[in-house]
């Protein structure tokens, strides 16, 4: 009787063990998470081909002002699939000003 205690007692601590170094390596396995690329508040987005890797940049207003940027650097301009529109928050510098009477 004895044995057969000491026999349990001594698999719960090595269940959980190796419930950790499983949990551990499932989490370690997982890809990092990757930022949102599109910006919502800009209606043209330039797409960059690097060699680390490919890379989105939403920042512009305009086609002509993403096709000056990308100028001889290799990017390609298209417009934002994710555009909200009106609806975007606006930058802190383009907040129309209240006026005080």
């Amino acid at each position: 009787m004895a044995a057969l205690m000491l026999r349990q007692s001594g698999e719960l601590p090595m269940r959980i063990l190796v419930l950790a170094i499983l949990a551990i390596g499932t989490i370690s396995a997982t890809g990092e998470a990757r930022a949102q690329t599109f910006d919502p508040a800009f209606p043209v987005c330039m797409h960059i081909a690097l060699w680390g890797g490919d890379r989105e940049d939403c920042s512009y207003r305009t086609l002509a002002e993403c096709r000056g940027s990308a100028s001889g650097r290799g990017g390609i301009c298209s417009p934002n699939p994710y555009y909200a529109g009106s609806t975007a928050s606006r930058e802190r510098g383009e907040r129309p000003l209240r006026r005080v009477n």
